[in-house]
């Protein structure tokens, strides 16, 4: 069995979130994820193994353009890792289930990541800040008044 280190796993998380979120790289997830990845998204969905995760990461990307990840504070040790996050990007798709808007929105969130014995991820829990987002979301389709 091998042990993970806490550099090591902050590399991981950090790659995470600059190759396969910002960089929208989708080639790496094998090489970051294991196969039988699980995540829960911060925007409340779970997804299981590569090409589940593929797909929700395009949905976001999709919907918001520029998307990116802010890591704001990391810390790491063994095979686990936290990590506080800023997301932002431009709304120019359907996203919660509202209409593009083209403005910037941005939330808030936690994730704990676990790797597993091989030096990939096993698995990633997020917690957002949803209702900011959706508050966000819903001042933006709002009609505004010229005055």
């Amino acid at each position: 069995m091998e042990w993970v280190t806490g550099m090591e796993m902050r590399a991981l998380v950090e790659a995470f979130y600059s190759r396969i979120w910002n960089a929208g790289d989708l080639s790496v997830v094998p090489a970051l994820l294991r196969e039988d990845f699980t995540f829960r998204g911060s925007l409340g969905a779970e997804r299981k193994g590569h090409d589940g995760f593929r797909a929700y990461v395009t949905m976001v990307r999709g919907a918001l353009r520029e998307y990116r990840c802010e890591v704001l504070d990391l810390v790491a040790e063994d095979r686990r890792a936290f990590a506080r996050v800023r997301f932002s990007g431009v709304h120019e798709g359907e996203f919660l289930g509202f209409a593009p808007s083209g403005e910037r929105v941005e939330w808030l969130g936690a994730a704990m990541f676990t790797s597993a014995d091989d030096g990939r991820i096993a698995d990633v829990w997020v917690l957002g800040d949803v209702p900011a987002l959706r508050a966000q979301l819903e001042r933006n389709t709002r009609p505004r008044s010229d005055l």
